[in-house]
């Protein structure tokens, strides 16, 4: 076998049709809405890298500080022979776990991003040369066909990208991974947790202005790959904490009435002044949820790890 296979599951021209679905969906309901997927074109996947340096953003800092102190734990516990890590981008984090791993065969990263895939495979390769890599070319939200590759097998999913999920999407999310999963073989899971309201916000309004501009790039890449023309200047960044559903939302509000035509859709769209559109949402978890949205997946909760802080967690589940 080659240390390097590469399969496309979406169609070429899927990510063009998802866009346009998701634009005329959202924009054409009240309130309006945009997913997060799509702040992450080039120039939007290098904000969020200078969005995870920043002293306000701590998710990715204490994650990684888990990931440190917990990687030979997770290695030893999950047995696994194979790794599948969904939505890898640059497999950077996924390294503490690949060295802590000796027994592991084959590691399966999965992203929409063929150059992502081949240029992370491409460095892994190079620092492990007896490492089977088979990158999927997929949208991990949809149904995954896995390839052949030995147990037991660890599902990976970090980044607390989960909490983008609303609740239904989330369960969903859940069974499709468990259907996909052999009794014995793991789940590790990434979730930001709740915690004070002025610490999540600062997370998401950073001084800088670094999040405010990977907000507004949503409307970038509408105006780039749909003949848009919406006005980045006359949309304010927008983060609030909401309380009853223990999520942070990331909105854009108009600053003024507008009338926004996207060309390719052969659409309008009207703004009142002060309208919101909401980008996204990160849910915060507690442990007892957590385990309550695993269990309701066939999944069994049975390690649970935070940094030293308390800030964010990762959780080993098991398929029963």
């Amino acid at each position: 076998m080659s240390p390097f296979l590469l399969t496309r599951t979406l169609p070429a021209d899927a990510t063009d049709a998802a866009l346009r679905a998701d634009v005329l969906s959202g924009l054409t309901k009240q309130p309006k809405t945009l997913p997060p997927k799509w702040f992450y074109d080039a120039r939007g996947s290098d904000l969020f890298e200078e969005i995870t340096r920043l002293d306000e953003y701590y998710p990715t800092r204490a994650e990684r500080e888990i990931l440190i102190a917990r990687a030979g734990e997770i290695a030893a516990l999950s047995g696994a022979r194979t790794l599948i890590e969904l939505g890898s981008g640059s497999s950077e984090k996924t390294r503490h776990l690949l060295d802590a791993l000796p027994a592991l065969h084959t590691y399966v990263p999965v992203d929409v991003s063929e150059s992502a895939l081949a240029g992370a495979a491409e460095a892994l390769l190079a620092e492990r040369p007896g490492l089977s890599v088979h990158a999927l070319v997929a949208d991990f939200t949809h149904a995954l066909e896995l390839p052949e590759s030995p147990g037991p097998r660890l599902v990976v999913f970090l980044g607390g990208t989960l909490g983008n999920l609303l609740p239904a999407e989330r369960a969903e999310f859940l069974r499709s991974v468990r259907a996909r999963l052999s009794p014995g073989d793991g789940l590790l899971l990434g979730t930001d947790l709740v915690k004070d309201e002025a610490t999540l916000v600062a997370a998401y309004e950073d001084a800088a202005g670094v999040t405010a501009a990977f907000n507004k790039n949503v409307l970038a890449v509408v105006n780039r790959e749909l003949g848009a023309d919406f006005p980045l200047d006359d949309f304010a960044h927008v983060a609030l904490w909401d309380p009853e559903h223990e999520w942070m939302e990331m909105r854009l509000r108009a600053r003024r009435a507008l009338t926004v035509k996207i060309r390719e859709l052969d659409l309008v769209v009207q703004f009142e002044q002060g309208e919101e559109l909401r980008t996204e949402i990160s849910a915060k978890f507690r442990e007892r949820r957590v385990r309550e949205e695993l269990a309701a997946a066939g999944l069994r909760l049975d390690q649970w790890w935070t940094d030293e802080a308390g800030r964010f967690a990762l959780s080993l589940a098991t398929a029963d």
